[in-house]
């Protein structure tokens, strides 16, 4: 009934006999605004484009990435999802010592170890509110003889970020090849987090994005990587298939980079439900609710009343599906994780687990 991506929608409303459309996905951290409108009257103006192969070198796609990112277009190696991406860095860079900051998303450890690798896990701390120390962290890469670490910032499931600064000062002290996921990074500030423009200044920083959270296209099954290393970037490239992105995810992309409107409201309206959804469930005494910079909200049952598991259970019957955190090594049986929804949705999940608790 679930995955590490969140809900299996289809299963589950199969099970309930209910259409997807009738469940409050609260596990897959989507924006609840959709996607561009613009990029969708788009696709549905050049509909006839499918029955021409996509441009191989994706001028326009790229262009637009270039202006949304500030960064350079001949540092843009295009994905079918940020999931390619993750698999071919780590298979090009085929490292032997990797740190994994964690807890974290399953698809890094999974793809570190098809190459084998030895994979030391650098663990935030439920004591420390999940907040990691910068310097601790540089001594911890710099203690054995590490080729690669992976950081997904800000972080799923904790939410904790590190600043672009402090990407920086890893990136000084530290020999290694950092990969930095930036998958949910534009719910927070991109001025003060987003490592994109460390890209033109370090070779040895792979940043990887998607679309299919803050744009709410996980159907297009696009992503981008950014690095100025061409020794990398050849070799990536040369893995991936011609035309690997396809025509309809192609002319969104051109189109949703550049819609402002929906960025800006996309951005103001989650940062504000997400206040709201932190500010609801920390009124609630049986929780202890951590601070995130991502669109979702790590929870634990702190009076231990009931597991996650069972909080889920009882939410589904509700028609509510949220995140049992529970499989991800580092959290426990009382961890649970909540995405923001529309302002309803969201009402009605603190609602019901007002009423539970």
């Amino acid at each position: 009934m679930s995955s590490n991506h969140g809900a299996n929608l289809y299963d589950l409303s199969n099970e309930l006999g209910l259409n997807k459309k009738d469940l409050m996905d609260f596990s897959s951290n989507i924006n609840p605004l959709g996607s561009s409108s613009l990029a969708k009257k788009a696709v549905i103006d050049n509909i006839d484009m499918v029955s021409i192969y996509p441009d191989p070198n994706y001028y326009n796609l790229k262009n637009s990435i270039s202006a949304y990112c500030n960064c350079k277009t001949d540092n843009i190696i295009l994905g079918s999802g940020a999931t390619e991406l993750i698999s071919s860095f780590i298979s090009t860079i085929n490292p032997q010592k990797a740190v994994l900051l964690s807890p974290s998303y399953s698809e890094y450890e999974k793809e570190l170890k098809k190459s084998n690798c030895s994979i030391h896990k650098y663990f935030a701390k439920e004591e420390n509110d999940f907040k990691i120390d910068v310097n601790d962290f540089i001594s911890y890469i710099n203690s054995d003889s590490h080729d690669m670490v992976v950081i997904c910032n800000p972080n799923n499931p904790t939410g904790f970020a590190f600043s672009k600064d402090e990407i920086k000062k890893i990136l000084e002290n530290t020999n290694t090849f950092i990969m930095i996921d930036e998958t949910y990074i534009e719910f927070t500030d991109t001025n003060k987090y987003s490592s994109t423009h460390l890209v033109d200044e370090f070779n040895k920083v792979f940043v990887i994005r998607g679309t299919s959270k803050f744009f709410g296209t996980p159907g297009i099954r696009l992503g981008y990587g950014l690095t100025s290393n061409i020794t990398i970037k050849d070799s990536i490239n040369n893995k991936l298939d011609l035309w690997n992105i396809n025509t309809l995810a192609s002319i969104m992309g051109e189109v949703m980079f550049t819609d402002t409107n929906f960025i800006n409201l996309s951005s103001m309206t989650l940062k504000s439900e997400r206040s709201y959804l932190s500010n609801e469930l920390s009124s609630i005494d049986d929780f202890k609710v951590y601070h995130s910079e991502g669109n979702f909200i790590l929870c634990k049952i702190k009076s231990k009343k009931i597991t996650a598991s069972n909080l889920r259970e009882s939410l589904i019957k509700k028609h509510i599906i949220i995140r049992d955190c529970n499989s991800f090594e580092g959290l426990n049986e009382y961890f649970f994780r909540v995405c923001t929804l529309t302002h309803n949705e969201n009402k009605l999940l603190i609602s019901s687990l007002k009423n539970i608790f």
